[in-house]
């Protein structure tokens, strides 16, 4: 890459010159991109050599060890390697327990001002109250206040603006009492009954798995309302359950992988975040949950705030609902459900290829070009 600036700069600087000097400079210009082709020409050369003589998991630690090497003194050069290898390495994109204690921190927050969701008078207060003193402070970096959106007496939905942006991070707070928490977090995650239940999905399958942490890389397609193009997501997602404090989490964020590149079918979503937290009432086997969704994501489009807020706001609750409808099916036996509960994640079949354990791994997707708006 600064090979690549450099024979820039000076072909610039000839063209500035002229017939003074320029035959030098233009020389010095042909000579820094003949070295710039011949390392990435090498570089490549190199990973389909170690592609050919050793495993996905041996060219997993092999590319760790790197990174740790060029860590602090070569930028995005791990991301490179990562490219160049064609592996995606687990270390930096895995799910983290604090990630998970983070939902569910928020959870026990929500349940602590329960009284917020009990009184008509202090219903639409959001349910995060220091972030409505920070958000009348004018720092950029501080949150925003949560605005009511929608109240019902199952459903509640607020929305705050994210700082620097002109999008809007959501949050919904709901109960159902005719399923059980077991029921719905396993229709959730059940990928295959997904595509089945939910209209809008083109294509749900999950890429890779991480045998350290249970996390999983997946591609979502999926409709978007007409005039806009179809939009894919890939995420990563882990998800636990704690019976001790009878609490369930399923969290997810985008990521990049190198197995799944930028489709000129669709508009890639590349900011996109979800935290699920679930609360029975009393077990995962019985009736009765109260749910924390919160979510936000990038779409992509030239439409004003308004209208993108609009669509959020109002197919959050149907998909919400589809999701209820799927799970009284799933309850009624009319479709058989996998249980997640009691199955470890790499136990959920074989059509995704999972990662070795292995404390020398790290790594980055591929970059994809700069992204134009669409609708």
């Amino acid at each position: 890459m600064f090979q690549r600036r450099l024979a820039g700069a000076v072909a610039a600087a000839a063209a500035r010159a002229g017939l003074r000097g320029g035959g030098l400079l233009a020389l010095l210009a042909n000579q820094c991109r003949f070295v710039t082709g011949l390392r990435v020409r090498r570089a490549q050369q190199i990973a389909q050599l170690y592609g050919r003589l050793y495993s996905d998991n041996a060219r997993r630690v092999l590319l760790g060890r790197l990174w740790r090497r060029l860590r602090g003194r070569a930028g995005h050069a791990s991301g490179v390697m990562a490219a160049l290898a064609g592996v995606f390495v687990w270390d930096e994109e895995r799910i983290q327990e604090e990630e998970l204690q983070r939902s569910i921190d928020e959870m026990k927050r929500l349940e602590e001002m329960s009284t917020v969701f009990q009184s008509s008078g202090v219903e639409r207060h959001p349910p995060e109250p220091k972030s409505q003193t920070e958000g009348n402070e004018d720092s950029g970096g501080k949150e925003q206040p949560w605005e009511m959106v929608m109240d019902k007496k199952h459903f509640k939905l607020w929305r705050r603006p994210i700082a620097g942006t002109h999008l809007y991070q959501y949050r919904v707070f709901g109960t159902y009492t005719d399923v059980t928490p077991r029921q719905f977090f396993n229709v959730q995650l059940d990928t295959e009954y997904r595509k089945k239940w939910d209209a809008l999905v083109i294509k749900l399958e999950v890429i890779e798995r991480d045998v350290v942490s249970g996390s999983e890389v997946l591609h979502w397609v999926t409709h978007f309302p007409y005039p806009m193009y179809s939009r894919d997501y890939v995420y990563v997602r882990r998800y636990s359950v704690d019976q001790e404090n009878n609490v369930m989490v399923l969290v997810s964020r985008a990521v990049e992988h190198p197995s799944v590149p930028e489709s000129p079918e669709f508009v890639r979503v590349r900011s996109y975040e979800s935290q699920m937290v679930i609360r029975p009432h009393k077990s995962f086997d019985e009736n009765g949950f109260d749910y924390l969704l919160t979510y936000s994501d990038n779409p992509q489009t030239v439409f004003p705030r308004y209208c993108v807020s609009w669509m959020v706001s109002s197919g959050m609750p149907d998909f919400l609902e589809k999701l209820h409808t799927a799970t009284l099916k799933a309850k009624n036996m009319e479709i058989k459900v996998k249980d997640y509960i009691s199955s470890k994640p790499l136990e959920m079949g074989s059509e995704a290829k999972a990662t070795s354990p292995s404390p020398e791994r790290k790594g980055e997707g591929s970059r994809s070009p700069p992204r134009i708006e669409y609708a």
